[in-house]
């Protein structure tokens, strides 16, 4: 009796399995980058010496967290980077504009302060969350190697979601207005990658 495939069937106009892994390691290596250049606009505003207030203490904490946030992003993106190069994975055409974007919306929400930052934190990476859970359910069994890889990443992020909430993102007041929006921003942002 031959085994059944795990795979499920293709679709008309669905991509070919090398297409589709593909399309999976270009968009998280754009997702690595952008949540890195976020970090960094986020480091920009935020890590500055303060005169030892509570506000100053609070804005430290905050800092060290993304500190440590932005090494794990490092990280992720260093990995995304080598598979790109070991399975010929070009770019998404839009890694110019997520370096700027990136960088903009960390800095933003780091200047509305850090509760905003953490917000900003929350919103992305709980959407990174849920599309890596995607993407581990869709991997095949001949796809291990990057099925563990994307596991652990999303527990990376997972963290890092928890450690915005922890930071008080939930406390500001327009924290469902904010969340929304860069939520709605970055499945725009994963929806173009995964595709151009």
């Amino acid at each position: 009796m031959k085994k059944k495939s795990q795979r499920k069937a293709r679709l008309p106009g669905d991509p070919a399995p090398e297409d589709a892994i593909a399309r999976m390691i270009r968009v998280d290596h754009a997702g690595e980058f952008g949540a890195q250049r976020i970090y960094a606009g986020q480091l920009a505003v935020l890590d500055r010496r303060g005169a030892g207030t509570v506000a100053d203490a609070s804005r430290a904490q905050s800092v060290r967290a993304i500190k440590k946030m932005a090494r794990q992003e490092d990280e992720h993106l260093a990995a995304f980077e080598k598979l790109m190069i070991e399975r010929r994975v070009r770019p998404t055409v839009f890694h110019p504009l997520w370096h700027v974007a990136g960088f903009v919306l960390g800095a933003a929400t780091a200047a509305l302060g850090e509760k905003a930052a953490m917000a900003c934190t929350v919103a992305v990476e709980e959407t990174i969350v849920e599309h890596y859970k995607k993407q581990i359910t869709a991997l095949g069994a001949d796809e291990k190697i990057l099925r563990r890889l994307i596991e652990k990443f999303r527990k990376d992020e997972d963290d890092h979601r928890a450690a915005g909430l922890e930071h008080g993102a939930e406390d500001l007041p327009y924290y469902p207005a904010l969340r929304a929006f860069i939520r709605a921003g970055s499945k725009t942002a994963i929806w173009l990658s995964e595709r151009l």
